[in-house]
């Protein structure tokens, strides 16, 4: 009996982790919720500007076009990491090709700079 109790052990104190911090969360909203509430602390910041029309009204095009921009430079940044991590074991092959893969990335950029894609105005 005390084999089968020593062989359930660690699935007990996952069962027993999993329910604490599922405590703690379902409590956590009680201790850290707003306590004196007032209009400007619990207004909603949503896309920039204050909420004040129905909820189906047309956002404005540069929203997406610039969390698109983001999105795209985000990702192609991600592969400088792996190429930093080998930077060793590549070569000069993966040296210029990650400098030809940049190049391609700032001409992008550049051509986004000057069709005013990242201005605000």
């Amino acid at each position: 009996m005390s084999q089968l109790l020593q062989d359930y052990l660690p699935l007990v104190i996952f069962i027993g982790l999993a329910f604490a911090i599922s405590a703690a969360l379902l409590l956590s909203p009680f201790v850290i919720a707003v306590s004196k509430p007032d209009p400007e602390k619990v207004s909603t910041y949503e896309c920039g500007f204050d909420a004040f029309d129905d909820a189906r009204m047309k956002f404005d095009v540069r929203f997406y076009l610039v969390s698109l921009l983001f999105i795209i430079f985000d990702l192609e940044v991600a592969f400088l990491f792996p190429w930093a991590v080998a930077f060793n074991e590549i070569g000069a092959f993966g040296f210029w090709a990650m400098m030809i893969f940049l190049a391609v990335l700032t001409i992008g950029f550049i051509y986004e700079w000057r069709k005013g894609a990242l201005e605000w105005d």
